[in-house]
């Protein structure tokens, strides 16, 4: 499925508000202070874009998502489309150490 379709099949669930939370999902959102609203917003922003696909997950086809919170902050959010909802795996604000424009993946030194 192309990148494009994958948000808007995203967006569509959030919106009808078909979609859960892991438990490691709540874990990390009450970790890094996410609140379900920024989940929402950052989800259905226009800047909304997967980032990366795992067609091969273990726990199904996934991807990453890239938003942004009305305030302007991004989040990452790992997304698996299940027959009936969307399934938020895990979700946390991206550390720019890591990540270059929260797009890229920054090369690990060995």
């Amino acid at each position: 499925m192309e990148k494009r379709q994958q948000v808007v099949r995203i967006q569509e669930r959030v919106k009808q508000r078909q979609y859960r939370l892991t438990s490691h999902a709540e874990r990390e959102r009450g970790s890094d202070r996410i609140t379900r609203r920024e989940i929402e917003e950052a989800v259905l922003s226009h800047q909304a874009e997967v980032i990366e696909s795992y067609p091969g997950d273990v726990r199904g086809r996934s991807c990453l998502v890239l938003g942004f919170t009305k305030g302007g902050g991004p989040l990452h959010m790992v997304c698996g489309l299940g027959a009936e909802e969307l399934i938020i795996i895990t979700v946390y604000r991206p550390d720019p150490e890591q990540w270059i424009n929260w797009r890229l993946r920054r090369k690990t030194k060995l």
